[in-house]
């Protein structure tokens, strides 16, 4: 989405209520599970889960819940996580991509459809719509904190940022997903809080709904895929979002 419609998201997210955090913390706690899984639990060797942990800090996940999820991750009865990711297009050609973490495929699979067949899309195969995505790390920094936009420019592009851009209500900084933690640290360290920092998906097109119906069915599809406890990201490249 675009830098003005990924804010509005954060801030939403930022607004939501307890129980709707907590369903946020599990979610990234099973994203540091998988990491840990695949890497080892020593951020400093594993990238991804760098990436996850300034992304736990960044939605106030306190310190001890980061550190107990890494070391319950680490330990042999861990829960079992299957990564999953989903293709299709929703009302009106927008194109999604879904990522879930789930112990249960014959669960999620069938869930997960009948989201994009009740609400006008379909879902498609691997890779049918991966391809107008770029990953990259993001950073958003409130314009509302006031900072000097040339001494935070200054501080990540020398951290090792690629881009920095300054929208309508923040900044943003874009990065390789394997420097996001590192920038993110360096910023934090300069005296610049965040507000988010996680890895994220590009679209290189925007498509934007004009029927009442297709808006109000791809809402419906996010809301509902948000809801779903094994869904953990949702990418999607509808412009007026917002």
């Amino acid at each position: 989405m675009s830098g003005h419609s990924k804010w509005k998201n954060i801030m939403h997210k930022k607004e939501k209520t307890d129980a709707q955090k907590a369903k946020i913390f599990t979610k990234i706690g099973k994203e540091m599970s998988i990491a840990v899984k695949a890497g080892g639990p020593d951020p400093s060797v594993n990238a991804k889960l760098a990436a996850l942990i300034a992304k736990a800090k960044a939605n106030n996940v306190p310190n001890d819940n980061i550190e107990r999820t890494i070391k319950k991750a680490s330990s042999s009865d861990a829960a079992n996580l299957e990564e999953m990711r989903y293709e299709g297009y929703g009302p009106g050609g927008v194109a999604v991509i879904v990522e879930a973490a789930t112990d249960n495929t014959n669960r999620t699979t069938p869930e997960v459809r009948s989201y994009f067949s009740k609400y006008k899309g379909n879902l498609g195969t691997t890779g049918c719509v991966g391809y107008l995505f770029e990953e990259k790390g993001v950073i958003m920094i409130s314009k509302e904190e006031g900072y000097d936009e040339d001494a935070l420019m200054e501080a990540a592009l020398e951290a090792g940022a690629e881009d920095f851009v300054s929208d309508e209500d923040a900044y943003i900084i874009y990065t390789e997903t394997s420097d996001l933690a590192a920038v993110a640290e360096a910023i934090e360290g300069a005296g610049f809080k965040y507000v988010s920092a996680e890895e994220d998906k590009i679209p290189s097109t925007y498509v934007t709904l004009t029927s009442e119906d297709d808006i109000k069915y791809m809402n419906l599809l996010i809301e509902h895929l948000e809801d779903n406890d094994d869904v953990q990201d949702i990418y999607h490249n509808w412009e007026n979002c917002d």
